[in-house]
């Protein structure tokens, strides 16, 4: 393999690692999990990464394919581990300075994304991390208005689970 290619794919994957980290997170509810698919996207970026032409910025094709790769294995999975909530098992020590109003916050809001399927699970990250309908349509190989439709009624859905 071209060494100056495989250079240029190592720096731009540990510029834009986060990303990858993001879908892992949305997809996993564990680190060996979130481990195994971070691997799986990697691989899938080093394959397709000589077919980049750079039409899109690398971030965009980088969420692109983790989506993808991310939404694939997940498909393909037919059983589900049952696997328990790390809250449950975790020990809590009382502090009276720390406030877990956001960490309460994020849960639910996670709590609510799990609830959601493969393509509207991407929509929401996309839009949380703040990618205009544009990127999100060209991200997810949608039109613009699609995207737009398909968000306004993520985000009916949303409001239903967090407020039932």
């Amino acid at each position: 393999m071209d060494k100056e290619l495989e250079h240029s794919f190592v720096k731009l994957l540990e510029e834009h690692q986060n990303i990858v980290h993001k879908v892992c997170r949305l997809y996993t509810n564990n680190q060996d999990a979130h481990n195994d698919l971070f691997q799986e996207i990697t691989i899938q970026l080093w394959k397709a990464y000589p077919k980049f032409r750079g039409d899109a910025k690398f971030s965009t094709w980088m969420y692109r394919v983790g989506l993808n790769t991310a939404i694939t294995l997940y498909r393909k999975s037919k059983r589900r581990i049952a696997t328990q909530e790390f809250d449950a098992v975790q020990f809590k020590i009382k502090s009276e300075v720390y406030d877990d109003t956001e960490e309460q916050q994020l849960k639910l809001l996670y709590n609510a994304v799990y609830q959601l399927n493969d393509i509207e699970k991407a929509l929401v990250f996309l839009y949380l991390e703040d990618k205009n309908y544009k990127e999100i349509s060209e991200t997810l190989g949608i039109t613009e208005v699609n995207a737009r439709v398909k968000m306004n009624r993520v985000k009916t859905k949303l409001k239903t689970i967090l407020n039932p």
